[in-house]
């Protein structure tokens, strides 16, 4: 089960490829494979089983992408990339534990 602070942790090696509402797209720093812990690529895929307001998340190894499909209404767009950017990450804390559904 991946936790609330293993979701910011992954986020933090992410850089804003794209982004509109309801769509966002980033690179994948490679230093995830040696500094991301026990986190699997499978764990980030079914993101969109546990949180709600998370529609689908597609890995794309070969250009080390994530590309992530969310509902705005409920994943206010400047959430993602204060994510990213590691602010005001108490708001985004709490939004995860209240949306959740096997996180923690």
């Amino acid at each position: 089960m991946i936790k609330t602070e293993d979701i910011i942790k992954i986020a933090s090696y992410f850089s804003i490829i794209a982004h509109s509402p309801g769509r966002l797209r980033v690179r994948v720093n490679p230093k995830i494979v040696k500094e991301g812990g026990n986190i699997s690529l499978k764990d980030i895929e079914n993101l969109s089983e546990k949180i709600s307001g998370i529609k689908e998340i597609k890995i794309n190894k070969i250009i080390a992408s994530v590309t992530i499909i969310y509902e705005p209404e409920i994943f206010k767009p400047h959430l993602w990339e204060d994510l990213v950017k590691n602010e005001n990450i108490d708001e985004i804390s709490v939004l995860i534990n209240n949306l959740a559904k096997e996180v923690i």
